[in-house]
């Protein structure tokens, strides 16, 4: 790798998230030489990936170079690797360019989609947890109402303009809330000769209510920002298959659709050598003590949403989302500089700033601590925080411009296949 070897502790960071940045740079002013890895050469605000998904924004501006976050930090080496094992009797790591040995290696490679094991799903759905995905996302959408021009059939058609939303979480709320703006702003004008009134936004909950990790009263009002938006809500009621064309649940419920974007569930993105039965929690987390350490490897250290501190508060560890990644790395960081120090380490402490989700133009549900409300106040709210986090003034510029002009002009200039999707039209015909 060319890592030059220096007297001081050698800390390896797995992943450029919110976890992995907010230690590097915890760490940046500390006799410590950071190593950061990852598979990108950028970060990612996956927050706002649904809107490139849509349209709404191009990817650029929801991505960061990670050199120029941490190009002023001293001892800092980034390469752009994917660790494939982590060896842990030897203390080094086996990446795609080459091994690296650690005095203390962290682990935040941050989450992936969850197909519950159900192979067909996986092969045939959409899933939006990069940057890629969301843009193979945006083609299929767009390249479904250009095949929907060419058909007579109206069966093929419907399919072609039915989307299923898989999970209604956050995510699965908010992509269904834009593409229901899309259906009434945008596509009568760029397909005036195809009755676009005809497509279908559906979104299937497999529990009894909506954003299920919020109040009830946020889930009742989102369910009622997006009935009005003409989006069909299906709770109870679980997705078992989907074969490319139909999608079958456990009820007699079907969908003939050829868009179905699967937010029903992620995992942490474990990596081979600490991936044992027994180093693992619920949902492919690795568990970790109240400093975010491995117990059967004390150099090891694990945060974000491949962590998972069990206790009786989070009996399932904290929420796989962003301020518990952010709030662990800095944690952690403190934590490497009295670890070297021989001090005692400090727990971390999980301090809850809530949680919201925007449902279109307007409308938007937030909980903090002490307020719960919805509609417009939350949907400034939620803008304002997420210009916040993004990183760069040139992002949160564009960001911005781009959200004034598409609230102005009630429109969406991003929707570009630049990279084609190439889905087999064929299967529609039967």
């Amino acid at each position: 790798m060319n890592v030059p070897k220096l007297s001081c502790p050698r800390i390896v960071i797995i992943g450029g998230g919110f976890g992995g940045l907010s230690l590097a740079q915890k760490l940046s002013k500390k006799d410590v030489q950071v190593v950061l890895l990852d598979k990108h050469n950028y970060h990612t605000f996956q927050p706002l990936l649904y809107q490139v998904s849509t349209g709404g924004l191009e990817p650029d501006s929801i991505a960061y170079p990670i050199r120029k976050v941490l190009k002023d930090y001293s001892n800092f080496y980034f390469r752009l690797a994917e660790v494939q094992e982590i060896l842990p009797e030897e203390k080094s790591i086996i990446t795609t360019i080459g091994n690296l040995t650690y005095d203390y290696l962290v682990i935040a490679t941050g989450s992936e989609t969850n197909f519950f094991g159900n192979k067909e799903i996986e092969k045939n759905a959409m899933a939006m947890k990069s940057i890629p995905q969301s843009l193979n996302l945006r083609s299929l959408i767009l390249e479904n109402f250009e095949q929907a021009l060419l058909t007579d059939e109206l069966h093929e058609r419907d399919a072609l303009m039915n989307f299923v939303i898989v999970g209604g979480g956050p995510t699965g709320v908010e992509l269904a809330g834009a593409l229901a703006e899309i259906k009434k702003g945008v596509l009568p004008k760029d397909y005036p000769d195809l009755d676009t009134r005809r497509a279908q936004i559906n979104l299937v909950q497999s529990g009894n209510c909506i954003l299920p990790g919020m109040s009830k009263k946020a889930s009742e009002k989102a369910e009622e920002f997006l009935e009005k938006l003409g989006v069909e809500i299906w709770t109870n009621t679980r997705v078992t298959s989907y074969d490319g064309k139909m999608v079958t649940t456990k009820t007699d419920l079907i969908f003939n659709s050829a868009t179905v974007v699967w937010a029903a569930g992620v995992m942490g993105s474990t990596i081979k050598g600490i991936d044992a039965e027994e180093l693992l929690a619920h949902g492919n987390r690795i568990r970790v003590n109240e400093f975010n350490q491995i117990p059967s490897y004390p150099e090891i250290f694990a945060i974000g949403d491949v962590a998972c501190i069990e206790n009786k508060d989070t009996p399932r560890g904290h929420p796989m989302m962003a301020q518990p990644a952010i709030q662990q790395g800095k944690n952690l960081g403190e934590n490497l500089v009295r670890l070297l120090d021989g001090e005692d380490l400090k727990p971390f402490a999980y301090k809850d700033k809530g949680s919201m989700a925007t449902i279109g133009r307007n409308k938007a549900v937030a909980d903090t601590k002490n307020f719960k409300f919805q509609g417009i106040f939350a949907w400034f709210v939620w803008m304002f925080v997420h210009l916040f986090f993004l990183i760069g003034f040139r992002n949160r510029a564009i960001v911005f411009i781009n959200w004034v002009y598409n609230y102005i002009r009630f429109d969406r200039e991003a929707r570009l296949i630049i990279r084609p999707y190439n889905r087999d039209y064929s299967q529609f015909k039967d």
